[in-house]
């Protein structure tokens, strides 16, 4: 059992007046529970909240007009055995539940139907858990993790060229990988102590063995550690604001702090 203490701040100025769309409080879920959480927002309309994909977390709506800041505080203990998902067997993708059949297709960071081949002639005898995990090692063996290299038009298969990014492009190229093998693979978004630097958290969750494992394929953060904000098919479904018209950035603080 762990817990984790989370603060985070936004604050932006919003070009004349904007719908905005906040994804940054840790989801209630089976293995993560929450102690306390605060989120406030400075916005001149009610805020109103909305579930998340696969009934995950949930998303706020707020409006913004001129200064916007939004501040949230949390614990969270976490209560996630560990599994080591490396000896579980495969599934058929035909046995496989019909909400994780969107994991298994590309989308439009994660172009996995592009990786087939590679995947085939690297990995081609490995299955399930054994695939994964040879997955996961190669991802965290092959890429540099670099500040500034990446931004928010990084696909995978820019990653796989490149072989340098940020926890992003990290949790893409995991996934691309993993869908191109027949893994249903999600992204997640999250937060987790040892983070550097401190930021809002990108990782990978695969479907192995009849159920969900989060994978951080950056090996900054374990398992334990990780408290989930929202899931999706890529970066798309998770970021932690949308706004719908134009925003000018002015700071924006993460601390994520383990209590024991």
């Amino acid at each position: 059992m762990m817990r984790i203490a989370i603060e985070a701040m936004l604050d932006y100025t919003i070009d004349g007046a904007a719908d905005v769309l906040l994804l940054i409080e840790a989801a209630k879920m089976p293995d993560q529970h929450l102690e306390v959480q605060d989120l406030r927002v400075y916005s001149p309309e009610p805020l109103r909240a909305i579930r998340g994909e696969d009934g995950i977390g949930q998303r706020c709506w707020a409006r913004g007009e001129g200064a916007f800041r939004a501040d949230y505080k949390a614990i969270v203990r976490i209560d996630r055995p560990f599994v080591d998902f490396a000896t579980l067997g495969p599934t058929p993708v035909r046995a496989m539940p019909p909400e994780t059949i969107p994991y298994l297709l590309p989308s439009r960071y994660c172009e996995s139907d592009r990786l087939e081949g590679f995947v085939d002639q690297q990995f081609g005898r490995l299955q399930g858990g054994a695939l994964a995990a040879a997955l996961v090692d190669w991802v965290a063996g092959h890429l540099r993790y670099e500040c500034g290299t990446s931004n928010g038009t990084t696909t995978a298969m820019m990653t796989f060229a490149e072989r340098h990014g940020v926890c992003r492009d990290y949790a893409h190229l995991l996934v691309a990988l993993a869908r191109a093998g027949g893994i249903p693979a999600r992204c997640v978004s999250a937060y987790a102590p040892g983070v550097d630097p401190p930021d809002f958290h990108a990782v990978a969750e695969l479907w192995i063995g009849g159920g969900w494992h989060l994978v951080d394929a950056t090996r900054m953060a374990s398992c334990a550690d990780l408290v989930r904000v929202a899931v999706g098919r890529d970066a798309t479904d998770i970021a932690f604001m949308t706004v719908f018209g134009s925003a000018t950035f002015m700071a924006q603080r993460v601390s994520v702090t383990r209590l024991g």
